[in-house]
């Protein structure tokens, strides 16, 4: 993996976040707004970036080496507001506790320091970044040197490479320098030409390339007051563009390997951040304001027992099964533990599954248990014959409810945020990477074991929080039961006919041939399709095609690109479809036939409960939830999923605009009411008040429009999202915006009102009190804001479509076991459940699935429910 370096400049940034945030203080008095930003922006920078080397640079000085050239450099800056100067020792303390190396030299700018170390770690073939919030800088970029530059706020920045200098101005990097050679920069007090601004400067060096050139035949030059300046001024924009020229050997004692980035010392930090008063800050650390800083571990008493006797089970207990393995349904099981009345104990895998009086204490309904990640410890004990039950909490789930934004997946975060943090991360047992292994028996027994008492001592806490938050009656009939049937799901899996799979990757290659010989054809000659340089150079310099973008190495060749020239040449279409068809192959094709358990011939996707902030359930290993179906041999993929018994179906039933009837609910809206309730196409529906027009008058693009606002309403979008999805300008997407909501006032009204509430509240909640936090939506930054505005629109009605397809399979495993029938669940997939059922079940699947679906959620108007069925998935759709 290539190193980064990150190269930041101090000066340039505190600035920047000082006047970007309103002043702060601390209880001490102490003004804190520039380490605020300056340590969001640091946050933003490690959590992104992920640099394997850092350094901040400062202004070391007022007195620079540039001041013997011009004495009056930078002469008409204001003196530093105090309100700034106190700060700085406070941001160097910041980047201490950070592990960041800092750095200043006497005579010379923290431009400077990076433009010499920049120079060096690019020669090293490092990959270079640059921070700051001066446009000078800009001149550093090239082919591994990017460089960010601030905008609104301290977060916001601009990458400049090459090629968007070469897009944004039409000069090269180097250009920078002279183009401030000749217009010069009032802040730097740099005098350059007089009258010569950025476009005249930008004209000249487009003509004459250089400073010097341009001064070598400024009687080329075409106007005579232009002329004049040029010649009157010359020795000033000579020594104007000497000035803006960043010193790339300057005489640093550093080099890039003493920057490089450890981590950062989090006693210190904490302690920091208690002083500056940042809560909010400590939080993301998972810090509590309230807490001293991290005591050393403590010695906890355990027992590790080889030989398991029925006496450690009691009724109830907190267990944990530690799987290290992703795949964890065939992964295995480093050790388990169990906190109850007994005591604190570690088992090994061997121990507990080789018990009878283990299974007989997992296998007990009425032997409660407590757990973190209950699916993933159902599905892992399956395999070894074990059926646990008698769960009733999960810590995994009540802490992903209590804040959906926060990560579930690292056990040691979820109980420190919740108060218990007598424990190690797993990297610091297990190590991280290719030196990750499995401790000796004793260091691992005590980590699995703090992780059965981390869940005993935070699962009143999590309780009553939920209980709090009105949310647990969430976590009890809907989440929790949930888990169960996605692991019973998750073991079932579903069968793939491998044969078809293999016949389908035979006729896309074949395909793939025919295309591939085509193009070869269209561009007269034989080159590599995958190659975007190759190509690029056929269409740009052979077809002489319009270039619409270009990259560091050459033209661009990506999707939109092509898209855009789609009309100009019948070779691009091609192209598009031999990519499409390619990803089939290689992602969809390839990638399951890895996936296929040999003893079973299934694939056994994960369901992710716990991931998205909307509710929503992910699949991943494979993701069945992704197959493209807009391609003719994206949808055939699902002829390859087949019932696992002979003579049975697949029954698929899906929800009908399910967002669209929730959105009607939630705003109340009586004209999307009505339609629903009359069973009125909902898209023709929009159009006639949107046009204005009858029924018969509606065309299809009005009703192709009318469905891109209604679901565009739904997320949120905005007049260019609108604009890009139906190809018009934005003006008119907005005027298409703008009469939608005049069609539907309360549509707007809620609109507005969700954001309100978010505004004062923090959060959104769905009609079954799912919350989603967005503390972005009070941010002084437009598009930030702008972004969590549109979040606080559309989750409620992201999130109730998700609640109600949960709550609806709940009831169907119900309904299921209630009528006795051998019908399996097998999959969902956004809004539709997928099931296999044997011939002589289908009649009542009719009557039941659209019943039980319809019925799970009573809304103002009524939910409804398509379905069909066959001998594989594609059939059923």
């Amino acid at each position: 993996m290539k190193k980064k370096v990150i190269l930041i400049d101090g000066n340039s940034i505190a600035y920047r976040a000082f006047f970007a945030l309103p002043l702060l203080n601390n209880d001490k008095g102490i003004h804190t707004n520039a380490i605020y930003g300056f340590t969001t922006m640091l946050m933003k920078i490690l959590e992104e970036e992920k640099p394997t080397h850092i350094l901040v640079a400062f202004d070391a000085g007022k007195t620079t080496f540039r001041h013997k050239t011009f004495q009056e450099y930078k002469g008409t800056r204001q003196k530093t507001p105090s309100e700034l100067s106190e700060q700085f020792p406070f941001i160097r303390a910041l980047l201490d506790a950070y592990g960041i190396k800092r750095y200043e030299l006497e005579n010379y700018e923290a431009d400077d320091i990076i433009g010499t170390l920049s120079k060096q770690a690019e020669a090293e073939n490092y990959e270079v970044k640059v921070i700051s919030g001066d446009k000078d800088l800009t001149q550093l970029s090239s082919e591994n040197v990017s460089v960010g530059i601030t905008r609104k706020g301290i977060t916001d920045i601009e990458v400049y490479t090459p090629e968007h200098i070469q897009e944004k101005y039409g000069l090269t990097p180097a250009q920078i320098i002279d183009m401030k050679g000749l217009m010069g920069d009032t802040s730097d007090n740099i005098p350059g030409v007089p009258g010569v601004g950025e476009k005249t400067a930008i004209k000249l060096l487009k003509e004459f390339h250089t400073l010097e050139q341009l001064l070598e035949s400024v009687e080329s030059v075409s106007g005579k007051k232009l002329k004049e300046k040029l010649t009157e001024f010359k020795d000033q924009a000579i020594m104007s563009k000497k000035l803006a020229t960043i010193d790339l050997e300057s005489p640093i004692e550093i080099n890039v390997e003493d920057i490089e980035y450890t981590g950062i010392n989090q006693d210190q930090l904490i302690d920091l951040f208690k002083e500056l008063g940042f809560n909010s800050l400590l939080e993301k650390l998972d810090g509590k304001v309230q807490a001293s800083p991290k005591e050393e571990i403590k010695e906890i008493s355990f027992e590790i027992i080889e030989t398991i006797t029925e006496d450690i089970f009691t009724s109830d207990g907190s267990l944990y099964l530690e799987i290290l393995e992703e795949n964890y349904q065939h992964g295995e099981i480093a050790g388990l533990s169990l906190k109850n009345d007994k005591g604190l104990f570690f088992f090994t895998a061997e121990a507990a599954i080789s018990s009878e009086s283990f299974k007989k204490w997992a296998e007990d309904e009425s032997a409660i248990k407590h757990v973190y990640d209950a699916k993933r410890s159902i599905v892992a004990l399956k395999r070894r014959g074990i059926e646990l039950k008698g769960i009733d909490f999960d810590l995994l789930i009540a802490s992903y409810l209590l804040n959906p934004s926060e990560n579930v997946e690292d056990f040691t975060s979820v109980v420190s945020r919740h108060g218990f943090e007598n424990i190690e991360k797993d990297e610091l047992v297990y190590g991280k990477g290719a030196k990750r292994k499995l401790p000796d028996v004793q260091a691992l027994a005590d980590h699995i074991a703090r992780k059965a008492e981390g869940i005993d001592q935070v699962y009143s806490r999590c309780l009553s929080e939920l209980e709090q938050n009105e949310q647990l009656k969430l976590f009890e009939e809907l989440e929790m039961p949930l888990s169960f049937i996605l692991a019973e799901m998750e073991s079932t899996g579903i069968r793939v006919d491998v044969e078809r799979l293999k016949e389908m990757g035979a006729e896309i290659n074949g395909k793939l041939s025919a295309i591939e010989e085509k193009i070869h054809s269209l561009a007269g000659e034989v080159f590599n399709i995958n190659s975007p340089k190759q190509l690029g150079s056929i269409l740009f310099d052979k077809l002489q095609l319009p270039v619409v973008k270009k990259t560091k190495t050459g033209y661009s060749t990506s999707a939109d690109v092509l898209e855009k020239l789609e009309s100009e040449h019948e070779i691009v279409k091609e192209i598009l479809q031999y990519r499409q068809l390619g990803k089939l192959q290689s992602t969809y094709i390839e990638g399951l036939l890895k996936v296929v358990h040999d003893d079973d011939q299934k694939v056994h996707t994960r369901f992710n409960q716990a991931l998205t902030q909307t509710g929503r359930l992910s699949s991943t290993d494979p993701n069945l939830q992704n197959i493209p179906i807009r391609l003719e041999e994206g949808r055939k993929i699902r002829q390859a999923f087949i019932p696992s018994e002979k003579d049975w179906v697949i029954f698929s039933a899906d929800y009908s605009q399910v967002e669209l009837r929730v959105l009607a609910d939630i705003a109340d809206d009586e004209k999307l009411i009505e339609a629903f309730n009359a069973d009125m196409d909902i898209h023709t529906k929009t159009a006639m008040d949107v046009f204005h027009v009858s029924e018969s008058e509606v065309t299809s693009n009005m009703r192709r429009q009318a469905k891109a606002v209604n679901f565009g309403i739904v997320y949120g979008i905005s007049d260019f999202g609108l604009s890009q999805n139906l190809g018009i300008t934005r003006k008119e997407a907005a005027k298409f915006i703008d009469r939608y909501f005049q069609s539907y006032p309360q549509v707007k009204e809620y609109m507005e009102e969700i954001v309100r509430e978010a505004k004062q509240k923090g959060f959104v909640s769905t009609l079954l009190n799912r919350r989603r936090y967005i503390p972005e939506i009070t941010s002084r930054n437009f598009n930030i804001r702008s972004f969590a505005e549109r979040t606080a629109m559309n989750t409620p009605i992201q999130g109730s479509a998700a609640d109600i397809i949960k709550k609806a399979m709940i009831e169907m495993a119900d309904k299921l076991q209630a009528e006795k029938l051998k019908t399996k669940l097998l999959l969902q997939v956004h809004d539709e459940l997928i099931f296999e059922a044997p011939k002589e079940e289908i009649e009542l699947l009719k009557e039941f699935v659209p019943e039980v679906m319809e019925n799970a959620l009573e809304l103002k108007v009524p939910l409804k429910v398509d379905f069909s069925y066959g001998p594989t998935w594609f059939d059923a759709k």
